[in-house]
């Protein structure tokens, strides 16, 4: 796998043992193309895996990036890739994403979900997500998921963005609405 842009453009990163499904190159470039200028937001990844998505983030200057992989076997290869991203400030946890939401004393700009795709209730995550209010004002959730899964318009205090569809996967851009 490598960057596809950015500041770490063309770097190569490791896969990991275990079950992974790597979000593709074209999605990705295709993501970040949307999100625009990101320097200096906070980026959370989570189910990160090899970490190719923060990377992506800290490479077009994300800062800081925070990476969530709940699979041990992947921890090593997860802290050699994420070593690439030199001078941004990265932390790794090593955690489900649902003990991180809920212990989590920070917000972010941007988070990232990209859940293995037969887990169940990833709406009750992203639920979790804005009952935890880790996503800042104005700032973006975006999860991937198989296209046969539906949807709602808004959860809790976000409503849906924008939706692209890359073959047989879909990315959703949720956006947290301003404080009344």
């Amino acid at each position: 796998m490598r960057i596809t842009g950015g500041k770490y453009c063309s770097r190569q990163i490791r896969c990991p043992k275990g079950v992974i499904r790597p979000a593709m190159d074209r999605m990705r470039e295709s993501m970040f193309s949307i999100l625009g200028n990101i320097d200096d937001l906070s980026f959370l990844d989570l189910f990160c895996g090899s970490g190719i998505v923060g990377l992506e983030a800290a490479s077009r200057g994300a800062d800081p990036v925070y990476f969530v992989e709940m699979d041990r076997i992947k921890k090593n290869v997860l802290h050699e890739n994420v070593m690439i991203a030199e001078n941004t400030e990265t932390k790794i946890f090593i955690m489900s994403a649902e003990r991180f939401i809920s212990a989590a004393k920070e917000k972010f700009d941007l988070v990232f979900l990209d859940p293995p795709f037969p887990l169940k209730n990833k709406i009750k995550l992203v639920e979790l997500v804005c009952e935890k209010d880790i996503l800042n004002e104005n700032g973006l959730l975006m999860i991937h998921h198989p296209s046969e899964e539906k949807w709602p318009e808004s959860i809790g205090n976000i409503l849906l963005d924008d939706r692209r569809k890359y073959g047989r996967s879909i990315l959703l851009f949720y956006r947290k609405q301003a404080a009344v």
